[in-house]
């Protein structure tokens, strides 16, 4: 790197220092971050500060524990820091974030009341932060790859009872990102993490709808956090895959951002729409699961993102201004019948009752349906107007994620496109949050539009 470009680089890190250090005011749990270059250095400090007097226990599985995790036990022990022996998951199989995996952590932790230094990524920083939380401590994360927005983000998703879920569990009060060990990871892993991160361009526009049409209004600074960087953040895919460190700088400040912002709005709408519908659909049914390393969370976001671009392109055909209210309030089915259908969709127990349940949760009458579509027509001009201007379209959005090393069709990541084109109506089922899914579902398009995306000529047909 030039000494110009050091320069450039270096005033570029000072402004995103700036946007952490803001975006740690209102957040809940994390009181520091630092991203830099041999940041691995400043891990004893960074614990001293933030842990004072306590006892450290690095946690890790057998491959990150060679990767950082043995220089994160050195430095701390140098740097004076009180340790236990660490606890090191085998190296294989690839570690599996299930539940049982945080019952043997949490054995472990029970015998010393040291707190957890998570060296690793996605799998690894979830296991340690409900295993943290269940034995009543806070914890630390070294990150170790950019592969996911979770490591400032409460809650773990982790496989329990059958199906992944979401579990209750505060972030870590540190993180620490060294991004010349970032830069070193897995390309498959930063591929991930951009595919997560490209994602916030739909779950954005998902939040105009739902605040346009009065059901959830966009909160401000959440919005600021995650939308005022994110295209700086996304914009160069191919130095990304490229190992440039100025790249991989700019995408785990998003990745890091996006997790405060759902701290600091104590809400993941922040940070995940539609897109990740799709995505927590497929992860319920284990899709990938059987893979080694299994299929990534982000990669299932990155072709669900496409497929919710391509929807909206579809809604953005329509002058819904000229809707027929009374016709799709007429259509309209009772709360039985959307039961009835919900159940239909979904084959596995736990996710059939999940479905039913935010299914409920979301599902209004007639008369709320009217009044919420007569609004649609009036704000329809404006609003279609913000979501061209917000939305990347679809082909840009596959070309993109493809850059960055990324799938972008249904077969790469295991599914037919019979498969693809059922999951529109099946992700819409299982969460209550508001989406694009549900406004096209409630103005009675949603089948036509998905068809369209599948018949000769269509986005999935090219």
């Amino acid at each position: 790197m030039s000494d110009q470009a050091k320069r450039r680089f270096g005033g570029k890190r000072d402004m995103s220092n700036e946007r952490i250090q803001s975006a740690l005011a209102g957040a809940t749990d994390t009181r520091a971050v630092v991203i830099e270059e041999g940041a691995l250095a400043r891990v004893a400090d960074v614990f001293r500060e933030n842990f004072p007097e306590s006892r450290a226990v690095v946690v890790a599985d057998g491959t990150e524990y060679r990767v950082a995790g043995e220089e994160v036990q050195r430095v701390l022990e140098q740097g004076g820091i009180g340790t236990e022996e660490p606890y090191v998951f085998p190296a294989e199989p690839t570690l599996y974030a299930k539940y049982s995996n945080i019952e043997l952590l949490v054995g472990s932790l029970e015998g010393h009341d040291a707190v957890p230094v998570a060296v690793g990524s996605g799998t690894l920083n979830d296991i340690a932060k409900r295993a943290a939380y269940e034995t009543d401590r806070p914890y630390m994360n070294v990150a170790t790859a950019a592969s996911m927005d979770g490591y400032t983000a409460f809650g773990a998703s982790i496989e329990k009872d059958g199906h992944k879920q979401t579990l209750t569990c505060p972030a870590p009060r540190a993180v620490l990102a060294d991004v010349s060990v970032l830069v070193a990871a897995p390309k498959d892993m930063t591929a991930a993490g951009y595919a997560d991160l490209l994602g916030k361009v739909t779950s954005g526009a998902d939040w105009l709808v739902a605040d346009a049409l009065g059901v959830e209004p966009i909160d401000k600074e959440g919005w600021r956090l995650v939308q005022d960087g994110l295209r700086g953040w996304v914009a160069d895919p191919e130095a990304l895959a490229a190992g440039e460190s100025e790249a991989m700088d700019g995408l785990i400040e998003g990745l890091v951002m996006s997790g405060l912002a759902m701290q600091a709005y104590q809400s993941s709408r922040t940070a995940s729409g539609a897109e990740h519908q799709f995505s927590h659909l497929w992860e319920g049914e284990g899709l990938g699961r059987d893979r080694n390393p299994p299929l990534s969370h982000g990669f299932k976001v990155g072709v669900g993102s496409v497929a919710v671009a391509a929807l909206y392109e579809r809604l953005l055909a329509r002058d819904l201004a000229r809707l027929d209210v009374e016709a799709a309030v007429s259509a309209w089915p009772s709360w039985p019948e959307v039961e009835e259908r919900v159940r239909a969709l979904h084959t596995l127990p736990e996710l059939e009752r999940a479905a039913v349940e935010q299914s409920r949760a979301k599902y209004v009458g007639a008369d709320a349906l009217r009044e919420r579509l007569e609004l649609l027509r009036e704000v329809w001009p404006e609003l279609s107007g913000k979501l061209r201007s917000h939305l990347l379209p679809a082909e840009e959005l596959r070309r993109m994620l493809r850059a960055a090393g990324c799938p972008v069709t249904p077969e790469e990541i295991g599914l037919s496109r019979d498969e693809l084109q059922k999951t529109y109506r099946r992700a819409l089922t299982i969460r209550s949050r508001y989406t694009v899914l549900d406004l096209a579902n409630e103005t009675g398009i949603l089948d036509e539009c998905v068809a369209e995306l599948f018949e000769p000529g269509g986005f999935w047909a090219r």
